[in-house]
């Protein structure tokens, strides 16, 4: 959803598809609500493919202008659509904007939405200008502020023990065992599933709101309207779980790192924010910034699991070649607490290296 528009007036090249009754299925399902939608089918073209078996496609519509409509390409033998549609719907009554669902075909999964723009939060940012990032970084928080205040129990499927720890199993399982090749046994072992259990009680221990999941600089989009809050994307995985989830993966990113100074800064004007709007942040900052701490954690180990999984399973290589600044955060945080030298020394055997001696959060 967040490709660049095509370059030239060229017919957009052909979808391609590695199943001709799915194509078919698509040809039948545009045909029939193009008309209603004002869409131009022969303008179809590739917008973003993601880490699951998803698609995006980008089509014009007849209006005489530039505007354009998404299409979700979601087979749904390999992905349910379902929790799309409803989290969408509680981003919209929690007054944030998210990608309206115009169509949705459940049983062929093929779904259309509105276009938030082709420009993300992380296509402008600049690494080696923090200062000029700030308004951005302000705008992601009024989101993620309106978006945990709309939170009720119930709605979203827990983000609990069970979960957390199937999560953090991605690790040692895809990333230690199938990308490394290290045999989990012995002191290894006994050091990771030590550090894991102190990770889930830090982390279970923190109250619950509504959880995107995937709060991050590329998925929050710019309409290119000035003052225009920021668009909301790729939000399907949404669970009610630990207030800190989000903080994390906004200032603690898959694709992007800044320096500590710059990070604290952000945390502390979230965490103002919070308090402000009476959500359930600690009163007291240092606390509540272990707390981000000790949750980006499980995020970082998780994603490092995601990544190698979509290497050697799904074929998709490029997502590994983040994992240095994982293993960095990683390190980072595990210097930082007693409970935690075991992990780091389980990291160093993994990588067959030695902690770095004063590491901060400097670019990966």
């Amino acid at each position: 959803m967040t490709a660049s528009p095509p370059t030239s007036l060229a017919p957009a090249p052909p979808i391609l598809w590695d199943d001709p009754d799915r194509a078919a299925a698509f040809a039948a399902w545009l045909a029939r609500i193009a008309p209603a939608h004002g869409l131009k089918p022969d303008t179809v073209r590739l917008a973003s493919a993601d880490a699951s078996f998803r698609r995006y496609f980008r089509i014009d519509c007849h209006d005489g202008t530039a505007r354009s409509r998404i299409v979700m390409d979601a087979p749904p033998e390999k992905e349910d659509s379902a929790p799309f549609v409803h989290v969408a719907g509680l981003l919209h009554a929690a007054g944030v904007k998210a990608p309206e669902v115009l169509e949705w075909d459940p049983a062929v999964g093929f779904m259309l939405l509105d276009d938030l723009g082709r420009q993300t939060m992380l296509d402008v940012l600049d690494p080696a200008n923090a200062d000029a990032s700030r308004p951005l970084y302000a705008q992601a928080i009024d989101a993620l502020i309106a978006w945990q205040l709309a939170s009720k129990p119930g709605v979203l499927p827990p983000y609990d023990r069970a979960l957390l720890e199937r999560e953090l199993a991605l690790f040692p399982e895809w990333y230690v065992r199938r990308y490394r090749g290290v045999t989990i046994e012995g002191k290894l072992q006994e050091r990771l599933e030590r550090s894991f259990r102190a990770i889930l009680e830090n982390n279970l221990a923190s109250p619950s709101v509504y959880v995107h999941r995937d709060f991050m600089p590329r998925n929050l989009m710019l309409s290119g309207e000035a003052h225009a809050p920021l668009g909301v994307l790729d939000f399907q995985d949404a669970v009610y779980g630990p207030i800190t989830y989000d903080i994390a993966s906004l200032m603690r990113d898959a694709f992007l790192s800044w320096d500590e100074d710059f990070v604290l800064d952000i945390t502390v004007r979230y965490w103002q924010q919070a308090r402000k709007a009476g959500l359930p942040v600690d009163e007291d900052f240092g606390a509540f910034y272990q707390a981000v701490e000790w949750m980006g954690l499980q995020r970082h180990l998780k994603v490092a699991g995601i990544f190698a999984r979509l290497t050697l399973r799904d074929g998709k290589p490029r997502y590994l070649e983040d994992t240095p600044r994982f293993i960095a955060y990683i390190r980072a945080t595990a210097s930082r607490y007693t409970q935690l030298t075991p992990l780091l020394r389980a990291i160093d055997e993994i990588e067959g290296t030695q902690a770095a001696v004063g590491f901060a959060y400097g670019r990966v």
